[in-house]
């Protein structure tokens, strides 16, 4: 009988996207068990590679443009429209223009970048005549709550003087007014649907300051400074919306661009896989498989909390079916997946290295990986034909 493995990883931050990771994965798979039948689903949730996933799986067409990086300079972006939609559908990413991969490691400092050019690459759908909008939040190098999306868009931020706020999170700690008399007026007649990390809020002690900033190259200094500045835009917004969302699901998502999205242009928010799904469905698939290795950049405590490893394995479970997973780095907290779906899960690292070591030779090592999983096969493949008494 043919051994048949869904392998359904996310991307590796900086390094592969999800295709190469499945490719690589399939690879060291079938260098041991050429007879197995492997099939590839490669996911994203939102992050960098959500626009060119969504494209491709619809047949859509992908539209190239420069905008504002999240540190100022120009970038190469992109967004695209799907194919086979009544409406005209754009999608974007906000990886794509102010994701952190797009900030140099000397650069990165959360006060100061900017989610400006995500606002440039909704402002390019709508001149391309966007019905609606379909926007992924993830691997975000910024922390200024989507001020700057908002800002490349119309609305004033204004200090106590009346005066614009300058691009940054670092400048939030300033706000006295929201100004919406410019604000882009397509903006009221397009519906804009946004795929987010439902765990990640905006304020509080689970804050995306104190969770991410550290990640985005936050000093315990500068995570406090960000706090404050993100608590005084919830406080603003409170007073001049009406609108709570200190603490609401997804408002934290990519450093708050959720809390602008949803609170400065009107967008809806949505549980991540809610919106990919409908586009990367893998039910199927897992109706026919007898195994699933999926994969992600890092595995911790944070994966239960709207990672691609522990959606693909709870969905896996109604099928009961065993996961594994691999990951670059495995973190603190790790064996809490185990909880939530994951059989199990190991790093593709032999020995310890550097980062850029690690993502330079990223390929290898995850074929290498796959290989040790495949060789586990053979020898459960043994283990079936013996017979054991006393067990």
């Amino acid at each position: 009988m043919t051994l048949k493995i869904l392998i359904a990883p996310s991307g590796f931050k900086e390094s592969l996207d999800a295709e190469q990771v499945a490719n690589c994965i399939a690879t060291g798979i079938l260098n041991v068990l050429p007879d197995v039948q492997a099939y590839q689903a490669p996911l994203v949730d939102g992050g960098e590679g959500f626009t060119k996933a969504l494209v491709k799986a619809t047949g859509g067409r992908l539209h190239p443009i420069q905008v504002m990086g999240p540190v100022g300079q120009t970038v190469e972006s992109h967004f695209g429209f799907l194919g086979g939609d009544d409406r005209k559908t754009a999608v974007l990413e906000m990886a794509a223009a102010a994701g952190l991969r797009l900030v140099p490691p000397d650069m990165r400092d959360p006060l100061v970048t900017t989610t400006y050019g995500v606002g440039e690459l909704i402002k390019a759908a709508l001149d391309a005549g966007a019905e609606r909008i379909l926007v992924g939040c993830g691997d975000s190098g910024t922390n200024d709550g989507g001020a700057g999306m908002a800002q490349a868009l119309g609305v004033k931020l204004l200090d106590a003087a009346g005066q614009p706020l300058g691009l940054g999170g670092g400048e939030l700690a300033r706000l006295k007014r929201i100004d919406f008399s410019q604000r882009d007026p397509r903006l009221a007649e397009v519906q804009i649907d946004v795929a987010c990390n439902w765990h990640n809020v905006l304020c509080g002690p689970r804050g995306v300051a104190r969770v991410f900033g550290p990640q985005k190259g936050a000093s315990p200094e500068t995570v406090e400074q960000m706090a404050a500045a993100l608590d005084r835009y919830a406080g603003i917004i409170a007073a001049d919306l009406g609108l709570d969302i200190r603490e609401m699901p997804g408002s934290g998502a990519s450093g708050g661009l959720g809390t602008g999205l949803y609170a400065l242009i009107g967008a809806k928010l949505h549980p991540r896989y809610e919106i990919v799904m409908q586009y990367l469905d893998i039910d199927n698939l897992l109706s026919e498989v007898d195994l699933v290795i999926t994969a992600e950049g890092c595995i911790d405590n944070q994966t239960p909390r709207g990672k691609i490893p522990v959606e693909v394995a709870q969905r896996a479970k109604r099928y009961n079916l065993p996961v594994i997973a691999l990951a670059g780095t495995v973190g603190q907290g790790a064996e809490m997946n185990l909880h939530h779906g994951i059989d199990y899960f190991a790093s593709i690292l032999a020995s310890p290295c550097q980062l850029n070591e690690a993502i330079a030779q990223a390929s290898t090592l995850l074929t290498n990986a796959a290989e040790q999983v495949a060789r586990l096969l053979l020898v459960g493949r043994q283990v079936r034909r013996c017979t054991f008494t006393g067990w």
